[in-house]
């Protein structure tokens, strides 16, 4: 899309999720059906988004400790594996609830045709439920004029054995619209990432 690695490229695109491959996604979308979209207390992503990616997986790890990890936000770092630094901070003090704000910092990979500086995410919780769903928003800001809005929803569901996660994402501004295939599949391998993170840190708990 902008003549860098994906790899790089997905640094940007994935911090919405924390930033994001296409073959992941549902087999219900391979055989021409569109899943029913992931909701937090009946609130989910923009489906009008020309930009947006499903995928889950199974974790072998009790709730609690699957649900501790992915809400303390600036411990994110500690067990995810980006691949430039990201740093993370909350903008209110208490538990993990509606309403929580919390900010993403991440710098331009060299490369990019952007001036040099950081990617800021701003990120607001919508809808939590514990123990069962998150739903956040937040607008991508960063030099030259970068911007894409993001929504993000995340259940957890107890099985037999552990937790099925599952997450789904949209994208929407002029940088993602204008090649949304590559987009698209930036922001899936991000989400697969991330769910790779979180499985192999509540595994090792």
């Amino acid at each position: 899309m902008f003549g860098i690695s994906s790899r790089r490229l997905a640094l940007l695109t994935v911090p919405l999720a924390l930033a994001g491959v296409l073959g992941a996604t549902a087999p219900a979308q391979a055989h021409g059906h569109k899943p029913t979209s992931l909701t937090c207390q009946g609130k989910g992503i923009d489906r009008a988004a020309k930009v947006h990616y499903r995928t889950e997986t199974f974790i072998k790890a009790p709730l609690r400790t699957v649900w501790n990890l992915q809400t303390d936000v600036e411990a994110w770092p500690s067990w995810q594996n980006p691949v430039l630094p990201v740093t993370m901070k909350r903008l209110d003090h208490g538990p993990f609830r509606k309403h929580s704000r919390f900010q993403w910092t991440i710098p331009v990979p060299p490369g990019m045709p952007y001036p040099p500086g950081d990617v800021t995410i701003v990120s607001t919780v919508r809808q939590l439920q514990h123990g069962k769903c998150i739903r956040w928003t937040g607008p991508l800001d960063g030099p030259g004029g970068m911007h894409i809005d993001g929504v993000h929803v995340w259940t957890f569901v107890k099985v037999p054995g552990g937790v099925i996660v599952r997450t789904e994402e949209s994208h929407t501004g002029p940088q993602v619209d204008k090649d949304v295939p590559t987009s698209t599949e930036m922001l899936g391998q991000g989400l697969e990432i991330w769910l790779k993170d979180l499985k192999t840190a509540a595994e090792k708990r």
